[in-house]
């Protein structure tokens, strides 16, 4: 069983090293921790769609289950995580560029390297830069879409909780938040 510190956390290195052992709880936990943070920076990475950023989420997470016994364990694991994810969707995306690329060994090597201290720094510096970005862009659309935004991505609900919250039917959350996503990459681009 996994020992849990004082603020009732997980301790995330015994997380992974359960996870590299084969625990499939611990792999779930860890997937649970992580996605939200994973989704939210996958989505401010590019401007595609909720489903891509979803499809490389789950191939990161594939392919740390497949290469859990040989992985090291990273002293940042959500930075780990990140990283992974970044350039998974930079690789389906050159991919789409270029079309089939042959994979060489070093990409494979790249992709599972554990970042630099640098590397951490810099991601996290540029991570709080995009945050404070997209709080100031957010503030400026209109206030219902604004509610809209925050309760989907923030609060993770689905559109029928938002309508619910929101007094409208769902396909009217759904649009509010699809109008607010398209300003916001709009002020972006």
């Amino acid at each position: 069983m996994l020992s849990q510190p004082m603020d009732g956390n997980v301790d995330e290195q015994q997380l992974w090293k359960a996870f590299q052992s084969g625990s499939e709880d611990a792999y779930t936990h860890l997937y649970r921790l992580h996605v939200k943070a994973m989704y939210r920076y996958g989505m401010s990475l590019v401007p595609v769609s909720e489903a891509f950023v979803l499809d490389c989420i789950h191939d990161v997470f594939t392919e740390i289950w497949i290469k859990r016994e040989r992985l090291s364990l990273p002293e940042h694991i959500r930075h780990y995580l990140l990283k992974a994810l970044k350039i998974r969707i930079i690789h389906l995306l050159k991919r789409q560029e270029k079309s089939h690329s042959p994979i060489t060994q070093a990409d494979l090597d790249d992709l599972w390297s554990e970042p630099s201290t640098d590397e951490v720094y810099a991601e996290k510096e540029e991570a709080e830069n995009r945050q404070e970005l997209m709080r100031r862009l957010v503030a400026l659309l209109p206030h219902r879409q604004q509610e809209a935004i925050r309760l989907r991505y923030t609060e993770n609900m689905d559109y029928q909780e938002i309508g619910n919250i929101l007094s409208v039917n769902r396909q009217s959350a759904q649009n509010l938040v699809h109008r607010a996503v398209q300003k916001l990459r709009e002020w972006l681009k």
